[in-house]
């Protein structure tokens, strides 16, 4: 009898639920939205019983579509947003909103280790620059901040980590989400005392570090009444979207790299040990096979750059629209009647100031060359190309690190488009693989993660079987040539405006 393997992937705007059969097929996709709330500037908080109500109506409609009968789910896993705090008692009982991964509230409390260890000393522990970001300086917040709240908690969990528990009783973390804390020492994969002990905080609200694919436990009888599960159905831990997204696309043996494009996106890739960047360009994160790492490099404002195009240029063009065409699809269309080089201009995607390669939050977007003779195509154009470019600036230094990448996985809401498949493939000089499935990778690994905690599947080189490549797209070497002379210009115009940067931030 078939068995199926159910994930869910609790992203920022709402969680998809897929349920997958024991040889990597798509069985059945449903998906949920929340509300992220701003309660001041530069804060991002969610409420964990709407990720709850989402596993909860998701799971059901999927059992519901699917047909299959409960006994036949062999496991239940997770991807999940990183780099949040949720707070909790004793009891699981909830203290406060959950403070996410957008919120940079922290400012300070990242200063502090800052000062008193260096950028440097937490990069070699952690594998990630000191930032506001992570887990870690929103745990110090709410100790300086909130100190009531601070004492009554139990653990310091992550979202994945707060439905576990929801579904088992069980506390704990894995590996991959606890290497986006600032606090993990990812070469022994165990809480670094020294940073812990420097931010004053107390180790036992941590919760325990298992594996991706470690069974955390059943499903209780009172998850099973609210999410429609059997009872004793397993639980295996999944791990941060990150590292599910690897797995999903494959990414499993040494050198394997892939490009997430959405309205962020990164370059990552698997292997056997950490990279540290002699400039800290790039982060580590550890992979779902916990023998394993995933060195990466994120952007900012990917595919926000291209929508913000979209939302202030291109806004009430429905009447220009073909049938079935969307403002995107018009936009795609327009950037293709320019020519590689956008007819001479540049644009920098700093929309929202820039973590990798520059790590910048004063950086700002620019068009660089306008003239009276370029049209909307060329704009577009540009746009798509000065995201690329930044890209390959996060792709060339994990060359400088020794990484000779041939082929790259491409998947996420950019890889829809065929013009920027090809335009990926002729700035970075490498053939681009596109999946059959663009939105399920990230759940995918998890799913994958889920049967070989159960033994299920044998090992996570199934992902290379799942994944069904459907496009193919190699460098056209005429508009490798013309990318490779404007390339030197996009970082030098970067590097230029740096000193402007400060001047319009002061």
């Amino acid at each position: 009898m078939t068995r199926f393997l159910l994930a869910h992937d609790i992203g920022t705007t709402g969680n998809k639920a897929t349920l997958y059969s024991q040889y990597g097929e798509l069985i059945a996709s449903i998906s949920y939205k929340y509300p992220t709330y701003y309660p001041e500037v530069g804060w991002a908080e969610q409420e964990p019983e709407d990720w709850w109500q989402a596993v909860c109506v998701s799971t059901k409609q999927l059992i519901e579509q699917s047909g299959i009968r409960t006994s036949q789910i062999e496991s239940v896993s997770f991807s999940a947003q990183m780099q949040g705090v949720v707070s909790v008692d004793y009891n699981g009982n909830l203290l406060r909103k959950a403070i996410i991964w957008a919120d940079m509230r922290a400012e300070q409390e990242a200063d502090h280790l800052r000062h008193r260890l260096g950028l440097e000393k937490v990069y070699q522990i952690t594998g990630h620059r000191i930032s506001s970001s992570y887990s870690g300086s929103k745990i110090v917040w709410i100790k300086n901040h909130q100190p009531e709240i601070y004492q009554a908690t139990y653990k310091h969990l992550h979202v994945k980590d707060y439905l576990i528990y929801k579904l088992t009783g069980k506390f704990g973390t894995d590996f991959s989400d606890a290497s986006g804390m600032n606090l993990l020492d990812i070469s022994n994969k165990k809480w670094s005392e020294e940073i812990i002990e420097e931010w004053e905080i107390d180790i036992d609200k941590l919760p325990d570090l298992y594996p991706s694919s470690h069974i955390i436990g059943e499903v209780t009888s009172k998850a099973a009444e609210e999410t429609g599960l059997s009872p004793d159905t397993p639980v295996v831990m999944g791990g941060g979207d990150g590292s599910c997204a690897a797995v999903g696309a494959g990414i499993v043996d040494e050198g394997d790299i892939f490009n997430y494009i959405g309205s962020s996106s990164w370059i990552s890739l698997s292997s056997t040990e950490p990279i540290y960047d002699k400039e800290m360009r790039t982060f580590t994160f550890v992979h779902l096979d916990d023998c394993k790492y995933l060195p990466c490099g994120t952007m900012q404002a990917a595919g926000a750059s291209f929508q913000w195009m979209g939302d202030r240029i291109f806004r009430n063009e429905e009447n220009h629209l073909e049938p079935n065409e969307t403002i995107y699809d018009l936009m795609n269309r327009e950037a293709s009647t320019s020519q590689p080089g956008s007819n001479q201009l540049l644009f920098l995607p700093y929309m929202m100031g820039e973590r990798s390669p520059w790590w910048n939050p004063k950086a700002k977007g620019a068009f660089i060359g306008l003239n009276i003779k370029h049209n909307r195509g060329d704009m577009v154009r540009a746009i798509l190309e000065g995201i690329t470019m930044n890209l390959r600036v996060i792709l060339d230094t994990f060359r400088e690190n020794g990484v000779r990448a041939k082929d790259m996985w491409v998947f996420g809401g950019g890889a829809t488009s065929s013009l920027w498949r090809q335009m990926l493939a002729d700035i970075y000089g490498v053939n681009i693989r596109i999946p059959q499935l663009l939105d399920e990778i990230t759940s995918m690994g998890a799913a994958i993660a889920g049967g070989v905690g159960t033994g299920l599947i044998k090992d996570f080189s199934v992902s290379k079987k799942w994944v069904q490549q459907q496009h193919h797209y190699t460098p056209n070497q005429d508009n490798l040539e013309v990318y490779n002379k404007v390339y030197p210009l996009f970082v030098k115009s970067y590097k230029s405006l740096v000193p402007i940067y400060k001047e319009l931030s002061k």
